[in-house]
């Protein structure tokens, strides 16, 4: 059967090789008669796959001592309310709104009645096409939040903001294991697993342990210490999404860890970047100094263009190209397990389009 190119931004592409792991485990995880969907989350066997992702992952992002890694569910948009109901302690919060998920953690913020809250810096004004510049401050912050990648818009911060004393709060749901990044210089990492880990259904919190306010009491499900407290087992948990993020965790550590996987993401965007750049007839709306690698929106000018543009890719098995509702044109999503080929594909039939409805450089 051959594979479709998958542009979706989420759920996404997983590797094919981990995908065979999960069918040849389906009906008996190691000879147990059982898969992993099956099995007790109590179980010797799931507490040993939950604590091998566990390692797999500190190993993979250099995780130190003092953070506390967390299997959750609800998504990243359950985290927007989680972060101020378990890190703030009354004093300012700050947020950077450069996308739409930004806009959304804003907005949980407010309806929570956050004390203090401050947006720090937007490019709402230009439709979110840039990363704002972030003022420098001295002031104690609670917190800062940030989003490193914008989904939906095709942006991202090229270097992380630092603050003497505001300790960032980073959602990393597009570009989490695709990007090198410091766990130092965060407080508190959160991902939705459906990109770059696993199936939907998963989230991955990574939080300096001693952000985490001890005063208020708050609902057993909606406290990091409840999780912390039982090693992400208090219910049960997502366990065939953490099953497959492991299996990620382990093919991506066999291709050389995250800095392996940077320099291929780099790689393939840059081809799809340089091809958009000698196009006359594709435009990327992006500022070239905010550029995504994992999500990459291009359009024609015009709207019936588009859609033609993206009606002849999904007849070819390009799938998924239609850019998010709020934006519109094309987008690719060329998360951690797409591959080079299909990049290169898609550049070919860009030409091949360009070649009938204008002309090429």
């Amino acid at each position: 059967m051959k594979r479709a190119r998958n542009f979706s931004a989420g759920p996404a592409i997983l590797p094919e090789s981990v995908l065979e792991k999960v069918q040849s485990e389906m009906l008996s995880y190691r000879d147990s008669g059982m898969s992993v969907m099956e099995m007790s989350h109590r179980s010797s066997l799931f507490e040993e796959i939950i604590s091998d992702a566990e390692q797999l992952l500190r190993e993979l992002m250099n995780i130190p001592e003092g953070y506390k890694v967390l299997f959750l569910q609800g998504g990243a948009s359950l985290q927007f309310s989680m972060i101020p109901m378990n890190l703030g302690k009354g004093g300012k919060v700050g947020y950077i709104n450069s996308g739409s998920w930004a806009k959304k953690a804003i907005s949980e913020a407010k309806i929570l009645k956050v004390p203090n809250m401050e947006v720090l810096a937007s490019s709402e004004e230009d439709n979110f096409t840039y990363i704002p510049e972030i003022p420098e401050t001295d002031e104690a912050y609670d917190y800062i939040h940030i989003t490193t990648n914008n989904t939906i818009e095709g942006t991202a911060f090229q270097t992380i903001p630092r603050f003497v004393n505001a300790p960032i709060v980073a959602d990393m749901s597009s570009n989490i294991l695709s990007n090198r990044y410091d766990v130092n210089d965060f407080g508190l990492i959160y991902a939705g697993a459906q990109k770059n880990i696993g199936p939907a259904g998963l989230t991955i919190v990574i939080v300096k342990e001693d952000l985490i306010q001890t005063e208020n009491k708050l609902p057993s499900m909606l406290d990091y210490r409840t999780h912390i407290k039982n090693d992400s087992l208090y219910n049960t948990p997502p366990s065939f999404s953490i099953y497959v993020a492991k299996l990620v965790f382990e093919w991506l550590k066999d291709l050389g860890g995250v800095e392996a996987m940077t320099k291929m993401n780099e790689e393939k965007a840059g081809l799809l970047y340089r091809t958009i750049e000698e196009s006359d007839l594709f435009s990327s709306p992006v500022a070239i100094n905010s550029r995504s690698l994992t999500n990459i929106p291009f359009v024609t000018g015009k709207k019936d263009l588009d859609a033609k543009f993206v009606k002849e890719a999904t007849a070819l098995g390009f799938l998924n190209l239609k850019g998010h509702r709020s934006v519109g044109g094309m987008r690719a999503s060329i998360y951690n397990a797409f591959p080079y080929e299909g990049v290169k594909e898609l550049t070919e039939f860009m030409k091949a389009f360009e070649a009938k409805e204008g002309k090429f450089k």
